[in-house]
């Protein structure tokens, strides 16, 4: 059994990770000076960042199917490569339709790319590891959003839009030929078949027998409705954290670094050695969104420290739930279903954007808690009837 994580191939795949959040970002980042460069609204501008997530949603499942049995490390960095081109057209893009065309190409790469990498980094390590693996490659996508974008920023101030879209291009041109020549291969294994058990050494509990897709689908359910609360409050955060940030330098943006930092943390912890309690962790993590959730609500009377904390917390405890989610969603899957699980996690989480406020947001993810935690222990009871061990992949 390995006993070390494959660090080139997951720090590349995390590079990978971390082009393709910034590219999702950049419009945002860019809003003013891209805006006015096409000669268009900034509501229009925005409109690339929610259309490239409708398009991942739309586009993940047929590409999948599509590239069905293809060395993924060559679909990702053809994904990559794609992915350039779409930032190179938007960069030279004469006009907002054209920037449209460009942003809707390199949606769909990042949806395969999304995908496979996902089930890459599943086939890379053995079960036990899987919780870690994920953490590492998912830490470049939150770097993305806390250094890539604020990056993407500063250059569109200093130089030009154009350049931000020009130097993102570069950059996945660089991880697509990352990609090839340091990614290691993995095992192929289409969907509906089956291979042993790469968990442990042979004296390890071994799994149940195959439940078939039913779990896996209803925990992504269940985070589907986790991810509406949790992205519908942030979709608010600058008007819910205006009183708390006064007290931080930067304000509002000082408060939001504090909140990417904490959601690296959360991230971090999430790579923990859990084991067989990743459901668990899963549910602790859940609940502490949902609490932080509820506690914005009165952040505009509480002193201005307890709402630094509330902040602080949400953020590492989001954080945490994209990789534990992500994890549970893989283990479920087994190799058999690892490709649906990896195109079911962007749309997953491109999905779960939908605007609701503090104490409705905090109702739905404290939902997601009770049936997250029903759910182990309605398999737990299950095992203790047919006398079989508690699956340890969970």
């Amino acid at each position: 059994m390995r006993t070390t994580l494959p660090w080139p191939s997951l720090l590349v795949l995390g590079a990978a990770t971390f082009v393709t959040v910034t590219a999702e970002m950049l419009p945002t980042a860019v809003l003013p000076q891209m805006s006015a460069g096409l000669g268009v609204p900034e509501s229009r501008t925005g409109l690339l960042v929610s259309a490239w997530a409708a398009v991942v949603v739309v586009a993940s499942f047929p590409l999948v199917r599509l590239v069905a049995g293809r060395d993924r490390r060559a679909v990702i960095a053809a994904a990559l490569a794609v992915l350039a081109a779409s930032s190179l057209v938007t960069a030279l893009a004469p006009t907002y339709e054209f920037a449209l065309a460009g942003r809707t190409v390199g949606a769909a790469a990042v949806g395969l790319l999304w995908a496979s990498a996902n089930a890459h980094t599943a086939d890379l390590v053995p079960d036990a590891q899987l919780g870690r693996a994920v953490a590492v490659v998912l830490g470049g996508a939150t770097l993305g959003m806390v250094l890539g974008t604020p990056l993407a920023s500063l250059v569109a101030r200093a130089a030009d839009w154009r350049v931000a879209f020009g130097a993102l291009a570069a950059l996945a041109l660089a991880a697509a030929l990352a990609v090839r020549l340091v990614v290691a291969p993995s095992p192929r294994v289409p969907d509906g078949a089956t291979r042993p058990d790469r968990e442990g050494p042979a004296s390890a509990p071994r799994t149940a027998p195959d439940a078939g897709p039913g779990p896996m689908l209803a925990v992504t359910g269940l985070v589907a409705v986790l991810l509406v609360g949790h992205y519908g409050a942030y979709t608010f955060v600058t008007r819910l954290v205006e009183a708390p940030a006064q007290a931080l330098p930067g304000g509002v943006s000082g408060l939001l670094l504090l909140f990417g930092v904490a959601s690296a943390v959360g991230v971090a912890a999430a790579g923990g050695r859990f084991g067989s309690r990743t459901r668990a962790a899963l549910v602790v993590a859940t609940v502490a969104t949902a609490l932080a959730l509820a506690a914005l609500a009165a952040l505009e009377t509480a002193p201005a420290f307890v709402g630094v904390a509330v902040v602080a917390l949400w953020g590492v405890a989001s954080g945490a739930v994209p990789p534990l989610a992500q994890t549970l969603v893989l283990r479920l899957a087994g190799p058999a279903r690892r490709d649906t699980a990896g195109a079911l996690i962007p749309v997953l989480f491109n999905g779960g954007g939908v605007g609701v406020l503090p104490l409705p947001a905090a109702a739905l993810v404290a939902a997601t808690a009770v049936g997250l935690a029903s759910g182990a222990r309605g398999r737990a009871q299950q095992a203790g009837a047919t006398g079989s061990p508690v699956p340890v992949r969970r």
